[in-house]
C-alpha cells in the first residue's frame, strides 16, 4: 500500500522526514536491481539522492555539430559511436573510438586508458567535450570528456552537465534522469533550515533554488551561489556540532581543581636544570589555569619537532600529584613509553613520586601487581601505552590524562581515560604541527597551546636531498662524523603497511650496511616486530654509545631523544609523508653538535619530488604541515580512524578555508546566544548536528 501510494505521490499521512525516508527502490527509474547498485554508493533512501552532490560539472555551453568545430576551442559535439579499436604504439595503448553525426565524423583518442574500452560499443550515443583539431582530413580530440547519452533524443536540459560518482551497472545518464527525477519530486517538502536574517547576512541562497540548482545549474555563477549554500551549511552543522561538544564538557563534566600555588610551582621548577622558553612559560601558564578550575582541562599542546613539550606534560602531571591525584601518561610505542619513564625517572630522582610503567610486556603478574597498586592508589603516575586503557586497569583517584602523540590514538582510546575515575583534567600532544583549518575542524573542541621555539643551544639540523652521484660521497661523510665520535641512523625504505615486508626491509638493508658501507662500525637493528625486551636492549646500546648506528623502520619516528645522534639516512625518501620525514628529522639535532639528515631517493612523481624539496628548503615544521596539507589533504594527514569524523560531502577544508571562517565566526555567534541549541527555532540545526557528527563526536542527547 505505501509503496503505491509513494510512487503515485506523497502520502499524505507521513510527515516530510518520513517521505524523504522513501527506499531508492521506490524512486521512478530505480527498482530493486538499480537499488542494490546504488547502495554501494550509501544511497538508500530518496533524501540520499537529492544530497548525492555532484564530484564535477561538464560544460556544454558551446554545444557545435562536427561541421562546426573550430580548432583551439573548448567544444562540445554529440554522435553515435561508429567504430572502437586498440591499438599498441611505441609501448602506450592507444582506445580510438570513431563517431558520426550527419554524415560528418570525429575521432577521439585516450592513450593508457584501457578500461574505457569496455565502456563503448558501436550504435551508443555520446557526447565528447575538448579541444579538437583538424588533422588528415577529419577531426580529432585527445582525451575527451564523455557523456553517455539515453538515445538520439536525450538531450541535455542544462549547458553545465552534474558528473556523480558512479558504480558498476549505473551509467552517469541513468543516474543524472534519478536525480533529476527526485528533485522535481521531493525539493518541494524540504524545510529551510537557515533563517532569513542568515541567508540575506551571509549571501545564501535559499534551498529550494539551491538544491535544483545544484544538480542542473543554469549558468556558472548560479552553480557557484548554490555550490557555497552548501558548503557553507556542511561547515556550518560542524562547527555547531563542535561547539556542542564542548558545551556538553563543559556542562557536564566536573574536575577537581588543581590549583599550581607559588610553592607547588616554584618546587616543580626547580626540577628543570635549564631555561624555560617563552613558549613554554606560556603553555604551562594555559595549563595551570586550566587545571585550577572545575572544568576539566580540555587542552591541545602541538609544537615543533624536540621543542621542549614533555616539560610541559611533566609540569602538568607533578602538578596533579601535588594535590593527591593520580597522573597517566599515554605514548603510542613501548620504545617512547620507556624513555618517558627514564626522563620522568631523571627529574624525580630525589623526589618521592610514585611511578609504574604500564605496557603489553609486562608478565602476568608483574601486570597485576601493577594493576593493584594502581587501584589501591599506590602509584601516582602510570606511563604505558594502550595497555592502559584496557577494562581491567582501575584508578583510585585520577586527576590528569596525559596522551603523547595524540594523532596515533583514536577517538575512542582517548575518550576511554575519561571514564576511569572522576572526570580528569585532559592534554594532548603532538610534535605534528596542524593547519589551521584542521584545527579549527578536527580539533574545534580544543584549546590550542603552541610551542614554536626550540630550547636555548639547539643546533640547526642541515638538509640534503643524495642524487645517485653524490651517494657515495654521502655514506663518506657518514664515516666521517661516525669517526668523529657522533652517532646516526639509517631509516629503511618503507615498503607498505605490511609490517613483515617492513622488516625484511630493515634486515636486508642491516646486512648490507654491515658488510658494506659501514663496515668498521658497530651498528643496532630495531623494528616493530622484536619483542620488548630486544627494543629495549638495543636502544639502552644505542643510547650508552656501545652502538654507533641505529637500521630501523619509522619506530624511530616519535619521542626518541639521543643527543649525540647527529646523522640521519632516509632511504626510498620519496615512500614517506611529508609529516612523517620531519618526524624522522627531528631525531638528530637534540644536543649541541649540528645535525644532518640525508634523503636517498629513487625516480618520484612530482608530487614526491615537491615534498623532498620542502623537506630541504625549511625546518619550519608548520610551514611544511601547510605544504602537507594542500598537497594530501585532512583525511590522509589525521586518517578518518583518528579523528573519527565522517568525511565532507561537498566542502574542502583546503579549498573552502574562507568559507570555513566565516561558518564558524556565525556558529559562534549562534552559541553565544543559545549554546545547547534548545530554542525552538534552533531545533532543526541540533537535530542535523546529532543526526551528521552525534557519534563520531559522542555527543548523546545534547541540548
Amino acid at each position: 500500500m505505501n509503496a503505491c501510494l509513494l510512487r503515485s505521490g506523497h502520502d499524505t499521512d507521513q510527515s516530510p522526514a518520513q517521505v524523504l525516508a522513501t527506499p531508492v527502490q521506490f524512486l521512478k527509474g530505480v527498482g530493486s536491481e538499480n537499488a542494490q547498485r546504488l547502495a554501494r554508493l550509501d544511497i538508500v533512501t530518496a533524501r540520499d539522492v537529492l544530497f548525492l552532490f555532484p564530484r564535477d560539472y561538464q560544460d556544454l555551453s558551446d554545444l557545435r555539430t562536427i561541421a562546426d568545430l573550430e580548432e583551439g576551442l573548448l567544444l562540445s559535439v554529440r554522435g553515435t559511436v561508429e567504430d572502437v579499436d586498440v591499438q599498441q604504439g611505441r609501448g602506450r595503448p592507444r582506445l580510438g573510438v570513431l563517431i558520426q553525426q550527419g554524415g560528418e565524423y570525429l575521432r577521439a583518442t585516450w592513450f593508457n586508458q584501457l578500461y574505457l574500452y569496455e565502456k563503448f560499443s558501436p550504435g551508443q550515443h555520446v557526447l565528447f567535450s575538448g579541444k579538437a583539431r583538424f588533422h588528415g582530413g577529419r577531426w580529432e580530440m585527445t582525451h575527451p570528456r564523455v557523456a553517455w547519452l539515453e538515445d538520439e533524443h536525450d538531450q541535455p536540459s542544462t549547458s553545465i552537465l552534474p558528473v556523480y560518482p558512479l558504480t558498476e551497472g549505473i551509467p552517469q545518464y541513468r543516474l543524472r534522469k534519478i536525480v533529476r527525477g527526485a528533485v522535481e519530486q521531493y525539493t518541494g517538502i524540504l524545510s529551510e533550515v537557515f533563517s532569513p536574517e542568515l541567508l540575506s547576512e551571509h549571501g545564501l541562497m535559499p534551498l529550494a533554488r539551491a538544491l535544483p540548482e545544484i544538480h542542473g545549474p543554469t549558468d556558472q555563477p548560479s552553480l557557484e551561489q548554490a555550490r557555497r549554500r552548501f558548503i557553507f551549511q556542511e561547515l556550518y552543522i560542524l562547527q555547531l556540532a563542535i561547539a556542542l561538544r564542548r558545551w556538553k564538557l563543559d556542562q557536564n563534566r566536573h574536575a577537581s581543581p588543581l590549583e599550581a600555588t607559588t610553592k607547588i610551582d616554584a618546587r616543580i621548577r626547580r626540577l628543570f636544570p635549564f631555561e624555560l622558553t617563552a613558549d613554554q612559560q606560556q603553555a604551562i601558564r594555559e595549563v595551570a589555569d586550566d587545571m585550577g578550575r572545575t572544568c576539566p582541562m580540555n587542552r591541545l599542546l602541538h609544537g615543533e619537532v624536540g621543542s621542549g613539550k614533555t616539560v610541559i606534560a611533566v609540569y602538568a602531571m607533578l602538578l596533579c600529584v601535588a594535590h593527591g591525584r593520580q597522573a597517566v601518561l599515554m605514548t603510542p610505542t613501548e620504545v617512547l613509553a620507556r624513555q618517558h619513564a627514564q626522563t620522568l625517572g631523571d627529574y624525580l630522582r630525589a623526589g618521592r613520586v610514585r611511578t609504574a610503567l604500564l605496557t603489553g610486556s609486562l608478565t602476568q603478574r608483574e601486570r597485576s601487581d601493577t594493576l593493584s597498586a594502581i587501584a589501591a592508589g599506590e602509584i601516582d603516575l602510570v606511563i604505558g601505552t594502550q595497555a592502559i586503557v584496557q577494562d581491567d586497569v582501575k584508578f583510585a583517584r585520577l586527576g590528569l590524562a596525559v596522551i603523547d602523540e595524540q594523532h596515533k590514538f583514536g577517538v575512542l582510546q582517548r575518550a576511554q581515560l575519561r571514564k576511569s575515575g572522576v572526570d580528569p583534567h585532559y592534554l594532548v600532544m603532538t610534535a605534528t604541527p596542524i593547519p589551521r583549518t584542521v584545527g579549527m575542524t578536527l580539533f574545534g573542541d580544543l584549546d590550542v597551546s603552541t610551542i614554536r621555539q626550540s630550547p636555548p643551544g639547539r643546533q640547526p639540523v642541515n638538509t640534503y636531498l643524495v642524487e645517485p652521484d653524490r651517494y657515495r660521497k654521502w655514506w663518506d661523510f657518514v664515516c666521517k662524523k661516525l669517526n668523529e665520535g657522533r652517532q646516526a641512523y639509517v631509516i629503511a625504505p618503507l615498503v607498505d603497511e605490511n609490517e613483515n615486508l617492513a622488516v625484511a626491509s630493515v634486515e636486508s638493508l642491516f646486512e648490507e650496511l654491515s658488510n658494506g658501507q659501514l663496515e668498521a662500525f658497530r651498528l643496532g637493528l630495531l623494528h616493530g616486530r622484536m619483542s620488548a625486551q630486544e627494543k629495549q636492549d638495543t636502544m639502552q646500546a644505542f643510547r650508552s654509545g656501545q652502538t654507533q648506528v641505529l637500521v630501523a623502520t619509522s619506530i624511530v619516528e616519535v619521542g626518541i631523544d639521543v643527543a649525540n645522534a647527529t646523522v640521519m639516512t632516509i632511504l626510498s625518501a620519496q615512500r614517506f609523508g611529508l609529516a612523517q620525514l620531519h618526524q624522522l628529522r627531528g631525531r638528530v639535532s637534540r644536543g649541541k653538535h649540528a645535525g644532518y639528515c640525508g634523503l636517498v631517493a629513487e625516480e618520484s612523481t612530482e608530487q614526491a619530488q615537491e615534498r623532498l624539496e620542502a623537506m630541504v628548503e625549511t625546518t619550519d615544521g608548520f610551514r611544511l604541515a601547510e605544504v602537507d596539507f594542500q598537497q594530501r589533504g585532512p583525511g590522509d594527514l589525521m586518517g578518518t580512524q583518528q579523528h573519527g569524523l565522517p568525511p565532507l560531502r561537498i566542502a574542502n577544508l583546503q579549498r573552502d578555508q574562507a568559507i570555513l571562517e566565516e561558518a564558524r565566526t556565525a556558529a559562534q555567534k549562534l552559541l553565544a546566544i543559545d549554546p545547547g541549541l534548545a530554542d525552538p527555532d534552533h531545533v532543526r540545526l541540533r537535530q542535523m548536528a546529532l543526526i551528521r557528527y552525534g557519534r563520531a563526536l559522542d555527543l548523546g542527547d545534547v541540548g
